[in-house]
């Protein structure tokens, strides 16, 4: 009986090829390059060649033409016009408006004592918000710094403000604000970047963002005989009080700046603009009336057969110039037969095809389609679940910019205010702990409103009812106001109404207050 061989292992026969072999395994099955060269090598990928690079490597080749794209179509494409301003208008709206809440257990404080010393700080803050001395240009209050600042982080990616301070006459407060593009904050001199700056932002050794440089020109100043120069400014000084604030969203570990809200939609909008054109146009083009003349070729082949007055009529019909008019009648040259083309246009398939890419951009920018085009044609179900949405991607921002701009910004006014006597907040200065507890505060917008007002409120009479909201937190919700604002004054209103008889309260009038009894020749509807 012959005597069985054992296969050898396909390595042993090839000892390089098999090493080969065996590396390539081992890195398939940890998914090592061999997807990625089978992806390489597949004509769906052969123009494809994305660079492993990091947050700023990337940010270095395309930034500033991401930039210069994105604030184009601002200007002149509705669509990202539109997305740009339904997020500046619903984000910040009118502003996002204080509400001081201090810790009162923190500070030693009753209830009452901190209300007031709440109700101070926020009439003095409000004064300083409102007014034009906010701007260190004097030209705009803090709120509408709010709408200018996310409109250009949203446009160019990312925004500094400056905080310092400016004395005016008849003025208590010093604190102003400076807003920066995005462009001025560079390298000085177009230097290349280093690993201690990037893109005009300075770090220390650990990483830290520590000063910015800051150009004094915009580098596409038109003006010329004027030399560019760089400040720097650290973004702390020597007290520990704020000078720079960077406005930016983080979407890589280690990205330096931001990116253009618009970025993964500027080619989309960009096609679908030119599109939009085209489509205009050619309805304008059909819509002019166009007539074409055609004439029979026999019909002047003897001449002679027309008398006087018919080469009369027939030379003011040669001189006709086209002009259509209403009840005119026009005389053609004999032989002469007039047809006007059928129009095309408008193209019945360009709205469901304007839909179908409106619903791209509205994915790329988080914005529901309805609420991007402001048309809400479906039922109310689905319309109030976009405008949901919405809002839930708005209050995320809107909470981002309470944090990285408006606290920061009441933070060090605050600490002005103290610092010059207006403000009275004892251990402000002395301790960490009772500074946060002094600065503690919300941030109130306005609310989403509502498709259909009747149902909102009955729908939030029922939380209320069931305990999952309460009062105060329906009406930040529903318009962004202060409730105790509005009870205060829903106070003063029942209480006139009570007292002028035109109301009784639900436990029956209070005493001394007599309430006529109802006419009974009066009517109801």
């Amino acid at each position: 009986m012959a005597k069985r061989r054992r296969a050898k292992h396909p390595a042993a026969a090839l000892p390089l090829a098999g090493n080969d072999r065996l590396s390539h395994a081992g890195m398939m099955a940890f998914g090592g390059m061999t997807g990625t060269s089978r992806m390489a090598r597949s004509p769906r990928f052969s123009n494809w060649r994305p660079q492993l690079l990091d947050a700023d490597g990337e940010a270095e080749y395309e930034l500033a033409d991401l930039r210069a794209f994105s604030r184009d179509l601002e200007r002149t494409a509705p669509v990202a016009t539109g997305a740009i301003e339904t997020r500046v208008s619903h984000i910040v709206g009118t502003g996002l408006s204080l509400q001081s809440r201090i810790d009162a257990q923190e500070l030693g404080l009753s209830e009452e004592q901190a209300s007031d010393w709440q109700s101070f700080t926020e009439r003095r803050f409000e004064m300083w918000a409102e007014s034009q001395y906010v701007d260190r240009h004097a030209e705009l209050c803090f709120y509408e710094q709010q709408q200018l600042a996310l409109r250009s982080h949203d446009s160019s990616g990312d925004v500094f403000v400056l905080l310092g301070d400016k004395a005016r006459d008849d003025w208590p407060f010093r604190l102003t604000m400076q807003i920066v593009e995005a462009d001025r904050v560079s390298n000085p001199d177009g230097r290349m970047n280093t690993a201690r700056m990037v893109d005009g932002v300075e770090r220390d050794v650990d990483g830290e963002p520590v000063a910015i440089h800051v150009a004094r020109y915009h580098p596409g100043r038109i003006i010329a005989g004027t030399a560019n120069s760089w400040e720097r400014i650290l973004y702390r000084g020597t007290s520990g009080r704020r000078n720079v604030l960077h406005l930016k969203e983080t979407k890589r570990p280690g990205q330096t700046r931001g990116m253009p809200i618009l970025a993964p939609i500027i080619a989309t909008i960009k096609q679908l603009t030119r599109y939009t054109d085209a489509e205009v146009d050619a309805a304008v083009n059909s819509a002019a009336l166009a007539l074409f003349l055609t004439m029979d070729g026999e019909t002047f082949g003897d001449a002679s057969i027309f008398t006087d007055e018919e080469r009369e009529k027939m030379l003011a019909a040669a001189n006709w110039d086209g002009t259509v008019e209403s009840g005119r009648a026009v005389n053609l040259m004999p032989g002469e037969s007039v047809t006007s083309p059928t129009p095309g246009r408008p193209n019945p398939n360009f709205d469901p095809f304007f839909g179908a890419m409106l619903n791209i951009c509205s994915m790329g920018i988080g914005i529901p389609k309805e609420v991007l085009a402001k048309a809400f044609n479906a039922s109310y179900s689905a319309s109030r679940a976009a405008l949901m949405d919405a809002w839930r991607t708005w209050k995320i921002k809107r909470d981002w910019l309470a944090r990285r701009l408006c606290q920061p910004v009441y933070e060090e006014w605050l600490a002005d205010a103290v610092a010059l006597g207006i403000i009275q907040a004892p251990g402000f200065f002395a301790d960490p702990f009772i500074r946060y507890a002094w600065s503690r505060s919300s941030w109130c917008g306005d609310g989403p409103g509502a498709l259909d007002p009747l149902k909102e409120a009955t729908a939030a009479e029922k939380r209320i009812e069931v305990g999952i909201t309460n009062l105060p937190e329906e009406v930040v919700a529903y318009d962004g106001g202060d409730w105790e604002t509005k009870h205060k004054q829903s106070s003063r209103v029942m209480a006139a109404r009570v007292r002028d008889g035109l109301q009784v309260p639900p436990s029956g009038p209070p005493a001394g207050v007599v309430v006529p009894p109802p006419d009974p020749n009066s009517t109801t509807d």
